[in-house]
């Protein structure tokens, strides 16, 4: 743009009135602060393949959300979105590669619960800062979980298995996919509001934690819908609470863990598409814009119904909001159990 500025002085004299409209245009885009390749690049965004990454192995549900929306983005653009698994570290790694990648929105993540609004309190040395390197797109989803125990545990409600909780501290052991992970935080949490006491059992992964509740070993747990719906109707769990802000559709029967007894709880999964800091707003609107639609059409909802979750969208701001929040929220509770990894 600065040649076509030169250029200008060039033009022959009677030009002068178009010379000077010229010049002030231009000058105006220069001042602008957006670079000239920058706002051709946003326009034409994409004109090639775009890299999605998923911070976890192949065939759970956070992989198995970032391929819907893939497939979807990938027919609307008519550019494929590539499915990249870099696993390790709890989902960290994955999200530290898109933290330092070039921020010109052709690489990607999908963030949860457990690397974006959990890590910065329980990792040390994290290498990003969720808020400061990466750039929220959009919500995708915050799925609740069930609060279910055995059908041996003498309670049928919250209030009874707060009270039973109560007459037998540390008595009742409640099981989670890991030190750190939601359903552990999700059952803190819900010890910390009744004030009452509740040993941990970490497992590798919420299957594990889920087959020796049916089998006895433990007592509860606040468990993926997917993991426990068909125990809860064949008898060998009871669902006592859902523990979004309202009852699911997937358990309508069942009432939240706030109007059952314990006001104010809401502990939820949470998903969002996040890019590197500093990518600009005009592609982070476009995703925003394009995703937002696709989270409305029928199989990406019928796919969350499946996770017991609706989908979320919303705005860029909406999801920064959220991120602040539940780093809040969370760190708050990770600080108080003292819990590091």
């Amino acid at each position: 743009m600065a040649g076509l500025l030169i250029a200008l002085r060039y033009l022959p004299g009677k030009m002068t009135m178009l010379k000077r409209a010229l010049s002030l245009v231009l000058g105006l885009c220069l001042l602008s602060g957006l670079p000239e390749g920058v706002a051709r690049a946003a326009e034409a965004y994409p004109d090639r393949p775009v890299r999605l990454v998923v911070p976890y192995t192949p065939g759970g549900n956070t992989d198995l959300l970032a391929r819907v929306i893939a497939q979807k983005l990938g027919d609307a653009w008519k550019q494929s979105v590539v499915v990249e698994n870099r696993a390790g570290a709890a989902g960290t790694i994955g999200v530290d590669l898109v933290a330092k990648s070039k921020p010109d929105g052709y690489t990607i993540v999908l963030g949860t619960f457990g690397n974006i609004l959990t890590a910065p309190g329980l990792y040390k040395n994290l290498p990003y800062d969720p808020v400061k390197d990466l750039a929220p797109v959009i919500l995708l989803a915050e799925p609740a979980t069930a609060l279910v125990v055995h059908p041996g545990v003498p309670v049928n409600s919250v209030t009874e298995l707060i009270a039973h909780a109560k007459a037998h501290p540390g008595a009742l052991n409640y099981g989670s996919s890991g030190s750190g992970s939601s359903n552990h935080l999700f059952g803190a949490l819900f010890a910390s509001m009744a004030n009452v006491k509740m040993t941990h059992v970490p497992y590798k992964g919420s299957g594990p934690a889920v087959n020796d509740l049916v089998g006895g070993m433990i007592q509860l747990s606040f468990a993926p819908f997917p993991l426990v719906l068909e125990q809860i109707k064949a008898g060998k769990l009871k669902a006592l609470a859902v523990t979004g802000a309202r009852r699911s559709p997937a358990l309508p029967q069942v009432p939240t863990v706030a109007e059952a007894g314990l006001p104010g709880y809401e502990a939820i999964g949470w998903f969002a598409l996040m890019a590197p800091a500093g990518t600009p707003r005009s592609i982070l609107s476009k995703l925003n814009t394009d995703i937002d639609r696709i989270l409305k059409t029928p199989e990406v909802r019928a796919s969350l119904a499946a996770e017991g979750a609706d989908p979320v969208g919303g705005s860029i701001d909406d999801a920064a909001a959220s991120i602040t929040e539940g780093v809040r929220k969370w760190g708050t509770l990770v600080q108080q159990l003292d819990i590091t990894l």
